[in-house]
């Protein structure tokens, strides 16, 4: 089958989601107006148990791969004392869940989970107290078994969760007061509970928003301009208007889209359009002169950190310089959504990390009242930050304000994903720093970014199509943010300290990549310590482990230590060993990890063969989810570290295609091993982000045991190597 058959029989597809019950493959006819905000101080926001024998669980956070779902769930049937079964989850709905803002951060299982924690905690204590008036039994004396409260020292009496309630739903305000579960008697927290979406992925079942069908439905395709700046001149409208399936072509200022019957018609009316618009374009400056601009441009400056005598000392000081590109979110799926405007009201589908803010980013673009919209979150391709969700999803809406009644469905092409989906920032890292007595007396940091925060939290400006249609809203970027000296400060000990951050507005969209600034701060003072290491003729592990007070922090640099026998590893030439750590934010997750790299110098390249980490993320909810997640960071980060970047010139964005961004396939992932420090006892930590940083500077700093080599500039390719 061919592109052109296959995208012509999957527009006739109607697809029902098993996984989504609560979305309905026929719009509502009622509208979308809300008949009362959601109150998160209530159970009843979180957790209902209304359903004979079932337990619905409400989320405001978004599944976008990383497992929050049978995380969450864990924790809630760990505290309900119910059969994991028993518990069906819905997630991010303005009518249905609490207003959770973003799935953002790796904050998730921090945020979400413990306020489902203390949401079932509190039902439980109080259908015990429930149960102990209608069995006449001392409230102490009653245990729970998947839902069925009972007196052990009676056993024929007992009653379960759903006849205490009836029917009704569980009311009351979580006080924070309600007992939890002592971790010794935990069932389902810390264990690798097989998550169901897995096997509906990998057998193809409908899942994800590009797989949703309505019968009503019809395809749009957006027509972006050549350059961020350009204006519409002219467009073949008469000729497109002729062509098989068009049902609409939509101009506002300088947005262009068309509509069709099928996909196909939508995908052969953009070819043309794009072939034959004109277009005033502007220009973006040379990619050549971007470092150098950060400096010389760059206007607000904010020192984030001093400590000690912040002038330079007068013992020998190391300087270095690192520099990290743009880099793409690089979603395999192109954005996608789907709205419906209806004369009372409007509903989208969206892969977007929030749907409240959207929700109120869409009221300000189209001045709808946010009551009388309905944004439902649907699993999309992994977005790593805030990618093309939004901006689609605003794409839809403004089309179907044009065609109401009928449900519209646009899936940015390729190109658009590319080329318009907001960047992580590239980033200028300085260095500099002095050794007294074998440990670091002084440490200095000046960096120099773009903002990494550009989301839609209520301004409709910060949606990609508002800044095309008439009257546009211009959108203003951030200042100095600490996204952008996120994880600067180091962790080590030191005698001087100071952190210095500067803003610079560069040329091209940037807003959230997974880590925000970390990565690249993290490559840079990691690199850097091992620089300093080596200077001072230490090894990397003892030189960090004699910095640190942290005992956790200690934990996992040891334990991935041991793991690959640092203290005996063999220095053999062209393969190295490199060692990095961080705790992402200073407040989440402990990673530590080794990279392995075997340089082959007849064919002037090197491979990374191995990546081991350990990781602390408090108390372990899903081991195998941890793993995953940390697994998954490592090998995006190496992809980031050694392959991406974002190519740009006067004429606008070449990196369009996956040949002009080249990712990491799999030909070239490491072998990878996670070590799991849980502590019960703890607090659960963000763990999404952990392994962004330390992998790079991993990669580097083994890179330099393998060649002696020091590469400081991001990605690091075999053809920056002297051979």
């Amino acid at each position: 089958m061919n592109r052109k058959e296959f995208i012509s029989t999957t527009g006739q597809l109607f697809i029902g989601f098993h996984l989504l019950p609560f979305l309905c493959c026929t719009p509502s006819k009622g509208g979308a107006k809300i008949a009362r905000a959601i109150d998160s101080n209530n159970i009843d926001a979180w957790l209902k148990l209304s359903d004979e024998g079932k337990v619905t669980l409400l989320t405001g956070k978004m599944e976008l791969g990383q497992g929050i779902r049978i995380a969450l769930k864990q924790i809630a049937a760990e505290e309900l004392d119910v059969d994991l079964s028993r518990i069906h989850i819905i997630i991010a709905d303005t009518k249905r869940t609490p207003d959770e803002r973003y799935t953002a951060g790796s904050a998730s299982i921090e945020n979400s989970g413990m306020s489902i924690r203390q949401a079932a905690a509190e039902a439980r204590y109080r259908l015990i107290r429930m149960a102990a008036e209608k069995l006449r039994s001392p409230f102490t004396s009653l245990i729970v078994n998947d839902g069925l409260v009972l007196d052990p020292s009676q056993p024929d009496k007992s009653i379960s969760y759903w006849e205490l309630l009836k029917g009704k739903a569980i009311q009351g305000t979580i006080s924070g007061n309600a007992p939890l579960k002592n971790p010794k008697d935990y069932r389902l927290i810390g264990k690798s509970v097989p998550r169901e979406d897995i096997r509906t992925m990998v057998t193809g079942t409908s899942y994800y928003i590009q797989d949703l069908r309505f019968p009503d439905m019809l395809h749009a395709r957006v027509v972006r301009p050549p350059s961020y700046d350009a204006k519409l001149l002219s467009f073949p409208e008469k000729e497109v208007a002729k062509m098989d399936g068009i049902r609409k072509i939509i101009r506002n200022g300088d947005f262009l889209a068309v509509v069709a019957q099928e996909e196909y018609h939508a995908i052969r009316a953009w070819e043309y359009l794009r072939s034959f618009s004109k277009w005033k374009t502007g220009v973006l400056p040379s990619q050549q002169i971007l470092f150098e601009d950060m400096v010389h441009r760059s206007k607000e400056v904010k020192v984030v950190e001093a400590k000690g005598d912040t002038n330079k000392p007068n013992l020998t000081t190391i300087e270095a310089t690192y520099t990290r590109p743009y880099h793409m979110h690089g979603s395999i799926g192109p954005s996608c959504a789907l709205a419906r405007w209806s004369s009372k009201g409007l509903t989208v589908w969206t892969h977007s990390q929030g749907v409240y803010p959207l929700r109120k980013s869409l009221s300000d673009l189209v001045d709808l009242p946010e009551e009388s919209i309905h944004v439902i979150g649907v699993p999309g391709s992994g977005c790593y930050g805030h990618n093309g969700a939004d901006d689609v999803a605003a794409d839809a809406v403004l089309i179907s304000q044009a065609l109401p009644e009928s449900t519209i469905r646009l899936q940015w092409m390729r190109e658009d994903e590319h080329c318009w989906e907001p960047y992580g920032s590239a980033m200028r890292i300085q260095l500099n720093g002095s050794l007294h007595e074998g440990k670091i007396s002084y440490l200095e940091t000046q960096l120099w970014s773009d903002t990494h925060s550009v989301r839609p939290g209520g301004q409709a400006s910060l949606l990609l199509a508002a800044q095309y249609i008439h009257p546009k809203k211009q959108a203003e970027k951030n200042g100095v943010s600490g996204g952008a000296y996120r994880n600067a400060i180091p962790l080590y000990n030191t005698d001087s300290l100071k952190v210095t951050a500067y803003a610079f507005q560069g040329p091209l969209r940037t807003s959230a990549l997974r880590s925000l600034g970390a990565y690249a701060n993290i490559f840079a003072l990691e690199s850097f310590i091992d620089e300093l290491a080596s200077r001072g003729k230490q090894d990397p592990a003892s030189f960090r482990l004699k910095h640190l007070n942290d005992a956790r922090a200690i934990a996992v640099i040891k334990a991935v230590c041991n793991k690959v026998n640092w203290s005996q590893r063999k220095e053999r030439k062209d393969y190295g060993f490199g060692l990095a750590f961080a705790q992402y934010k200073n407040h989440a997750a402990y990673f530590a990890v080794i990279a392995e790299v075997a340089v082959d110098r007849s064919r002037k390249t090197f491979k990374l063969t191995k990546l081991t980490g350990a990781i602390d993320a408090g108390q372990t909810i899903n081991t195998d989810g941890l793993k995953n997640q940390t697994e998954g960071g490592m090998i995006q980060s190496a992809s980031w570290t050694l392959f991406e970047e974002v190519k740009y010139s006067a004429d606008g964005i070449q990196s369009d295609t996956w040949e002009s961004y080249p990712i990491m396939r799999f030909s070239d992932v490491p072998e990878t091993e996670v070590i799991v420090i849980d502590r019960p006892e703890e607090k659960p930590m963000g763990a999404g982000e952990a392994a962004q940083g330390p992998t790079a500077a991993a990669i580097a700093n083994a890179l330099f045991a393998a060649t002696g080599q020091r590469l400081r500039n991001l990605p690091l390719r075999a053809n920056k190597l002297q051979w």
